[in-house]
């Protein structure tokens, strides 16, 4: 089986590679292609998923750097796509001009978010044509962010071959049920109710055997205290929450602390990044222990994830830090398309009927059941008036960033600005788009 990765220049590629060698996934794909828009990236990624440290008996898959991305594509049974356009830079525009609005500067939620997609949109539109005229009967894993409005645009082209992930929901659930007392197998999600969107969404209950047990954790102090979303929200607020919200909502209910927290950083977690990468893509190319380098930054780069909600003296849990999210969720999906191996995950996948309230071509963060057959829902309890005008007022707004893009519309676009919860102006969402129109000119171009 050919696994094609579009972006495969990707810091996160080694660990897709190194759970194919070994392990549960060993012997699913035997070639793994790897396109960039920056063959340079491809390359040093290719160089340390070759120095990986391996168990004497895997069988790594060949692995091949593509310089066409229809190459890359050609006879792929399965793609994974994860690009970033305008690259870290350009996560540092879309979060410094909502910090000098004097707003959240963050990569996926609210302005930065909306600047992302805008940019997210139209290049992966060109990637799935590509996917349409070189293997129309692929699968498509989208890892691409913001990933659920990128799963929502791609849909008129690739239909329900198109599957969006995300770890934090699937974390989350590990997480919970971890210090509920009964861990969950991977692939099974018996007696879970999670329901939302992309970075928006919320576990309700955990049911075993009968009984919910979720009730219970939430008004367990130390229980909660034992992971992390539970350190983020505190316990009192998620008594009163009734819910174990997805960490992303850390920057709704706790918006004037994050903004508060990110505009005071010295740095932006996105120039963090770029002082990161800027030597160390050229160093992967040679150094002698291109792994070790990678691993070191890896780790750094996890210590850092979504400080703003953590105290200087908390840290992350050595589990979240030793990786296993993103790769471990799109093999398990892979694995049930290709082997009709039946797993159960939290992904991105289309409303159709599961939420009544929301319009059945929407894309909806929630459990289903993957088989050789695709992917179906699974069913979730109603969303309370809370949850579902939250999650129905940001989705008009990734609704209207898509047609935006897809219409040329710059009037959808600052509408979109306009209408977000994390944008307190009309005003201002006017000067955000003139931001990020002179940040990022390209998007001048989407307009007709």
């Amino acid at each position: 089986m050919r696994l094609a990765i579009i972006g495969g220049g990707g810091f996160r590629v080694p660990l897709i590679y190194r759970a194919l060698c070994s392990g549960a996934f060993a012997g699913l794909v035997h070639d793994v292609r790897l396109y960039d828009a920056d063959p340079s990236r491809a390359a040093a990624v290719a160089r340390v998923a070759r120095d990986l440290p391996l168990p004497h008996d895997s069988q790594p898959p060949r692995l091949t750097v593509s310089d066409r991305l229809e190459d890359a594509l050609a006879g792929a049974d399965v793609v994974f796509v994860a690009i970033r356009p305008g690259g870290a830079s350009g996560r540092v525009l879309d979060e410094r001009v909502a910090i000098a609005e004097g707003l959240l500067g963050q990569e996926t939620v609210g302005a930065g978010g909306l600047s992302y997609a805008l940019r997210s949109v139209p290049e992966m539109l060109s990637v799935a044509e590509a996917i349409v005229a070189v293997c129309p009967d692929a699968w498509v894993i989208n890892f691409t962010n913001p990933a659920g409005i990128i799963t929502e645009a791609l849909q008129p082209l690739l239909g329900e071959r198109v599957i969006g992930i995300c770890d934090s929901a699937s974390g989350l659930v590990r997480r919970a049920s971890l210090a509920a007392g009964v861990p969950l197998p991977p692939g099974v999600l018996t007696g879970v109710d999670y329901v939302g969107l992309n970075h928006l969404g919320w576990l309700r209950a955990l049911d075993y055997d009968g009984d919910d047990l979720l009730p219970a954790l939430l008004a367990d102090p130390a229980r909660l205290a034992s992971f992390e979303e539970g350190r983020v929200f505190g316990p009192q607020f998620l008594h009163m929450l009734g819910a174990l919200p997805n960490e992303y909502l850390f920057y709704y209910y706790f918006h004037a602390e994050a903004r508060r927290s990110v505009a005071a950083a010295a740095e932006t977690r996105g120039e963090s990044l770029v002082r990161q990468q800027e030597g160390l893509y050229p160093e992967l190319l040679v150094t002698d222990t291109p792994f070790a380098v990678w691993e070191a930054a890896r780790r750094f780069r996890e210590e850092g994830y979504l400080a703003e909600a953590r105290t200087e003296e908390e840290s992350r849990d050595e589990a979240d830090l030793a990786g296993g999210g993103y790769e471990q969720v799109a093999l398990t999906v892979m694995r049930a398309l290709v082997r009709d191996e039946a797993a159960e995950l939290i992904l991105n996948i289309r409303n159709g009927h599961t939420i009544s309230q929301l319009p059945a071509g929407a894309v909806v963060e929630i459990p289903a059941r993957v088989t050789g057959r695709g992917v179906e829902a699974l069913p979730v309890g109603t969303p309370t008036p809370h949850q579902l005008g939250l999650m129905a007022q940001v989705k008009g707004v990734e609704q209207d960033v898509i047609a935006a893009v897809v219409q040329g519309d710059r009037s959808l676009a600052r509408r979109a600005f306009a209408l977000h919860p994390l944008i307190d102006s009309a005003h201002t969402a006017q000067r955000l788009l003139r931001g990020y129109e002179k940040a990022f000119p390209g998007l001048r171009d989407l307009w007709r």
